[in-house]
């Protein structure tokens, strides 16, 4: 297990404030953030390239805080590989066993048992300048497990790879964690955190805001950043009444937003996915609770599929499926029905 306790940290004008965590052995963590917010500076001071100011490294039960890196044990890869360009895929992997104590025949059986795990074998030969972005990502990756690390941490490990090649090293690295590997992962793309994280943790301003299982965090945010990071659309600043019994959220005076059984406070921002929202070209299919009548704005393709914009009185989000759209296409100025259930409606205190 990796413990942070009151880990503070003061780089120029920036600070990292307080962090604590604790990440059980075989965790894939994924640490969120945009950039210039902490998160490779974290990673920097559990592999023990700097120091903290204030608090302790704790792992499996030792103290490493001022441990070098060399004898942590823990491994890191970087965002832009480090692999060395003088060198041959076999020998930047081999590096860090040529310290005297293996020998050429321990060296090779390792670099191929290796290579054919990260299936490089046929590039162990290779110069490393002709190689793709995800060669080059499996070859560091070799360099660093090679040692067998306790930790493995990944700076950005997607950035400077193409699309085509992310679900590749996405399979990757879920086999290594599968297998028992612990890893934190460090990036600022949230659909990576949600195809491969068990834990996840947001930072923000050197601070980290929240931490949980990805279900948690990106469908019940703490507060408006973490909710725009998870992929939230529609906000709406609100205030909540109780009439009867029963709580409604008046949007602008516009909209009544009929809400589940609980107490509210006076005011807040209330927040919807955009796929918990349902469409429809008549008001038939529509239940009772929170149905509007509205105008399509605009239709664009979304990574979800299509995305419509309607305009209710005030403005939503609304994804689809492609083949929900193919069975019932919308139109630019035609008339909708959107709804959704009171369970769908979250609830954010303050504007944060």
């Amino acid at each position: 297990m990796l413990i942070l306790k009151n880990i503070s940290k003061k780089l120029g004008e920036f600070r990292l404030n307080d962090i604590g965590l604790e990440i059980s052995d075989g965790t894939y963590y994924v640490l969120l953030g945009r950039s210039g917010s902490g998160k490779t500076q974290l990673l920097e001071l559990i592999a023990g390239l700097t120091s903290p100011d204030s608090g302790e490294i704790w792992l499996n039960g030792e103290n490493i805080t001022n441990k070098k890196i060399q004898d942590r044990n823990i491994g890191l890869v970087f965002q832009d590989y480090a692999i060395f360009p003088n060198m041959t895929v076999f020998g930047n992997i081999a590096y860090s066993m040529n310290s005297g104590k293996n020998g050429k025949h321990r060296i090779k059986e390792r670099v191929t048992s290796i290579a054919a795990e990260l299936n490089i074998s046929h590039l162990l030969g290779r110069n490393i300048h002709h190689l793709s972005g995800g060669e080059l990502q499996r070859v560091a990756l070799a360099r660093t497990l090679i040692t067998s690390p306790r930790l493995l941490l990944l700076d950005e490990p997607m950035a400077s790879i193409d699309a085509s090649l992310k679900d590749e090293i996405k399979r990757l690295l879920r086999r290594l964690n599968r297998q028992g590997l612990t890893i934190i992962h460090v990036t600022h793309d949230y659909r990576e955190a949600v195809s491969l994280a068990t834990r996840v943790g947001v930072i923000h301003s050197g601070k980290i805001i929240q931490e949980g299982d990805p279900e948690t965090v990106f469908r019940k945010p703490v507060n408006k950043f973490v909710a725009r990071y998870s992929g939230f659309r529609n906000f709406f600043r609100v205030k909540f009444i109780n009439e009867n019994s029963a709580w409604k959220a008046l949007c602008n005076e516009k909209l009544i937003f009929n809400m589940s059984e609980k107490s509210y406070p006076h005011e807040g921002l209330l927040i919807l996915r955009s796929d918990d929202i349902r469409i429809s070209p008549e008001n038939t299919s529509c239940p009772t609770d929170n149905c509007f009548k509205g105008i399509v704005r605009e239709i664009l393709p979304s990574e979800y599929g299509v995305e419509i914009t309607v305009d209710a009185g005030e403005t939503f989000y609304v994804d689809i499926s492609a083949d929900t759209f193919k069975q019932q296409p919308y139109n630019e100025l035609s008339e909708v029905w959107i709804s959704f259930p009171p369970e769908a409606c979250i609830v954010l205190q303050g504007s944060n």
